[in-house]
């Protein structure tokens, strides 16, 4: 995974959108980003950029999906990570031997010019990345779980996942259910909870399969949209000390917050795939890419 400079990036497209759109949504397509470094992987042939992570030496990850940065306090940050593979990774998608479903890295890096630089990753013995959050890694039934959000309050981290039945086309899966786990122990070991969790229905078209999580003012907002990438946007809150009581969370019907799921009503109307977003205080404003 080659790295962008994507926090400069994503500082110029809020900027962009806050100055062009105030007062509304809209969009910007970023050009001329600078790739500085390698995050994970070996260095392909050829390739003259800085590997300061040397993940395929240092914890047997060759190739990776996803990469959800979040604060976990302490001066340090998350980077989570999707379906992974070790030794024998064919270098196109999900392929190769070692596979786990996720993969978590811990950073203290502030000096993003030169890269990415990880503190460790969490391990489940010598050189080795750990799994996480387990899946069956059976197709039709749950072939992996994959984390699409993380977010800490206090001591305690929580990572929203989606439990996958099977892949279908290109930006197309099916999910059994979304949920959120937890870690009281700096991220070593992670415990799905058993009822925080939004069960897809019938039709996969649950609108909360998918989410990215903000904290503001002692809420936590989660912005869900269904499996794969052809769903709108919805809202729902949750006082961020009940993250883990599926029955605290309120849903944006159009008009005011609801208890029921199913009065949820669209706040961006899509096509939208995997959602990022912050809260900007200078600007006043939530920004979503």
């Amino acid at each position: 995974m080659g790295h962008i400079k994507r926090w400069e990036r994503s500082l110029l497209v809020q900027a962009v959108l806050v100055l062009a759109f105030a007062g509304s949504a809209g969009a910007v397509t970023p050009t001329g980003v600078t790739k500085v470094s390698r995050v994970t992987g070996a260095t392909p042939a050829g390739e003259l950029l800085p590997n300061p992570n040397q993940t395929h030496t240092n914890y047997e990850v060759y190739g990776t999906d996803l990469g959800i940065v979040w604060d976990k306090g302490g001066g340090e940050v998350f980077v989570l990570f999707g379906d992974t593979f070790g030794v024998g990774w064919c270098g196109n998608g999900g392929c190769g031997g070692g596979w786990r479903s996720n993969v978590l890295a811990r950073s203290s890096d502030t000096t993003l010019s030169n890269g990415l630089t990880f503190s460790t990753m969490i391990q489940d013995s010598a050189r080795h990345a750990k799994e996480v959050l387990p899946s069956r890694k059976i197709n039709n039934d749950e072939i992996t779980v994959i984390p699409t959000a993380g977010i800490t309050v206090g001591s305690r981290h929580y990572i929203h996942y989606m439990s996958v039945h099977h892949w279908g086309d290109p930006g197309m899966w099916f999910t059994n259910y979304a949920g959120i786990a937890y870690s009281d122990d700096n991220g070593q070991n992670w415990v799905k909870h058993p009822s925080a969790r939004w069960q897809n229905n019938a039709s996969w078209s649950h609108p909360f399969q998918m989410g990215a999580m903000v904290r503001n003012g002692g809420f936590v907002y989660l912005y869900g949209t269904p499996n794969g990438r052809f769903g709108n946007v919805h809202l729902a809150r949750v006082p961020e000390n009940a993250l883990l009581d599926i029955n605290a969370y309120r849903y944006w019907d159009g008009n005011g917050w609801s208890t029921s799921q199913a009065a949820a009503r669209p706040v961006a109307i899509g096509i939208a795939g995997e959602l990022s977003v912050s809260y900007n205080a200078t600007f006043g404003r939530f920004l979503m890419t």
